[in-house]
């Protein structure tokens, strides 16, 4: 769904792609760092490098972005806490860093692109993504957050909060919270609205908030967790993006991943990565979620995938390096 516009500075014509690019979590938050504001915001501005030059190529944007550091780590405040202010629901968890983790993201872009003098508007959309209520992860949760505890004391948490708690293996017990499967997102017309304007819109954050339909049609909260990969593949979706860029840790997908017969993968088609996911290439944990939510992209009528790292995004976009996933 190609537009077409005149560059009134060099007189050509381009092409004006739609493109939804999902940054990891941890482009943000890194491991090796303590993870305060300063080198949030650091992180953040080195993350822009690739979707600038994406911006300066005309393309309509909307970006996404994991929190799965940034909700760890506010588990723990929350149960430091605990015993002096009320404790807050994941859910609005969540919430609060759609709205935090855009601001820091908004404003980065917004002062990249007043320096390079690019006249485009951005602006973050905290979004609510439907999930099933009866989805399998809520009846059985599996994804790990927060805090580490003795067995003896996870029990016992459990006990008193109505946590679900099971052990990380050779880590420790966690509280275990659904993932749900995102269905569609609530606020997608005024996201639409604005991405058709070439507004820049950061939205879906964390995976988006999650909520279910009641009976009386109304939307409730669910405290769980949304693969951010999987919500980001219905934004595209939805938006009905050309293409879709899974930003993570690694250079290119890879078979056989971490043994001596590793295998970087330039391109694939989705018959391939099909046959791949099935032969459990590609772990649930890791980057399982993004060949599938790939698969769901380019099966509803998008173009192309890119998954690549952040710092070589940039590169990826030349053709240089990256996996590049089609029809």
């Amino acid at each position: 769904m190609d537009a077409f516009f005149v560059d009134t500075q060099f007189g050509k014509i381009m092409t004006q792609k739609r493109i939804v690019v999902a940054l990891g979590g941890n482009a943000i938050t890194r491991e090796f760092e303590d993870g305060n504001i300063a080198q949030q915001f650091a992180n953040t501005r080195r993350s822009l490098i690739g979707i600038t030059e994406i911006i300066k190529d005309g393309s309509i944007l909307a970006l996404t972005h994991g929190n799965g550091p940034q909700v760890g780590n506010y588990l723990i405040r929350v149960e430091a806490t605990r015993d002096k202010v009320t404790p807050i629901p994941l859910g609005v968890m969540v919430a609060d860093l759609c709205g935090g983790m855009g601001y820091m993201i908004t404003q980065s872009l917004q002062n990249k692109l007043i320096v390079q003098n690019i006249a485009r508007e951005v602006t973050t959309i905290p979004a609510q993504v439907i999930v099933d209520k009866n989805d399998p992860s809520i009846l059985n949760p599996t994804k790990f957050v927060g805090s580490f505890y003795k067995e003896e004391q996870a029990k016992k948490i459990q006990k008193e909060r109505n946590w679900t708690m099971k052990e990380d293996t050779g880590r420790g017990w966690r509280r275990v919270v659904p993932s749900p499967m995102p269905i569609s997102i609530v606020e997608k017309e005024i996201i639409k609205d604005l991405f058709d304007r070439g507004v820049i819109v950061v939205t879906v954050g964390g995976g988006g908030i999650p909520v279910y339909i009641t009976e009386e049609k109304t939307y409730e909260g669910v405290d769980a967790v949304i693969d951010k990969d999987l919500s980001s593949a219905v934004l595209a979706k939805e938006l009905e993006a050309d293409e879709l860029h899974l930003l993570t840790a690694v250079e290119k997908v890879a078979l056989n991943f971490g043994t001596p017969r590793q295998e970087y993968l330039d391109s694939l088609t989705v018959e391939e990565a099909k046959i791949y996911l099935n032969e459990c290439q590609f772990p649930k944990g890791s980057m399982g979620p993004k060949i599938y939510s790939a698969i769901n992209f380019l099966e509803s009528g998008g173009k192309k995938v890119i998954i690549t790292s952040v710092e070589k995004h940039l590169a990826a976009l030349e053709g240089r390096t990256g996996t590049t996933i089609h029809n």
